[in-house]
């Protein structure tokens, strides 16, 4: 299902910031050489995620999926001169394409690589997060967030992508789509939640804002 015309998209991108050439490159190599190249934030999702760093100058971030590191790169744009990223993925294959990508743009002292289960990886970071950026499995997406919660600060801000997960979210989905009702689990969870304000934008794939307040 297209949720929003491939032309407006590429209106909007040509009249948005461009890529630094770092994440050019990144782009083009994750599409030449990664499966599931989709799966990128791309230009137009990767110039909000780093405005949004920008605009709130964090020192903590947090990643929940890293892929191939083009996300962390536009959030670590924002990050202040003694800030760090936290990065988590479970696939080992690409830590060093995501590594080569982070020393290249001159930013491998601030972002730390976790390579393993989220759900394990949370609970043993002992920081206080400005900003989450969450982009993993479906499935868990509940539990990543109650992990996270009692380390973001108040004021702090998650970034939770795929909240319309293909248009599956207008219609009961399939049980035996964990993915689709995981999201749907997700969304009435933030929407049910005392303690956050939130915000779902149609971008790309559905992006929600959430502050905890």
């Amino acid at each position: 299902m297209e949720l929003i015309p491939e032309f407006i998209e590429e209106y909007a991108s040509a009249f948005s910031s461009d890529e630094p050439d770092v994440l050019k490159k990144l782009n083009r190599d994750t599409r030449a050489k990664v499966l599931q190249s989709r799966m990128l934030s791309g230009h137009l999702q990767g110039r909000l995620l780093s405005f949004v760093s920008r605009m709130i100058k964090p020192g903590r971030i947090l990643e929940v999926g890293t892929y191939t590191g083009y996300s962390a790169l536009c959030l670590a744009e924002g990050l202040t001169e003694e800030g760090k990223l936290h990065t988590i993925d479970h696939n080992p294959e690409l830590e060093d394409f995501a590594a080569d990508y982070f020393r290249m743009a001159g930013r491998d002292d601030q972002i730390i690589q976790h390579v393993g289960e989220a759900l394990d990886v949370i609970p043993s970071l002992k920081e206080t997060f400005d900003l989450v950026f969450l982009d993993a499995d479906k499935i868990n997406y509940v539990r990543y967030f109650d992990l996270i919660f009692p380390k973001l600060k108040t004021g702090g801000l998650v970034l939770a992508d795929n909240v319309l997960w293909g248009g599956k979210v207008f219609d009961p989905p399939d049980e035996r789509d964990e993915e689709a009702t995981g999201i749907v689990r997700f969304n009435q969870h933030i929407r049910d939640h005392k303690g956050v304000r939130q915000l779902l934008l149609p971008l790309r794939d559905g992006l929600m804002v959430i502050e905890k307040v």
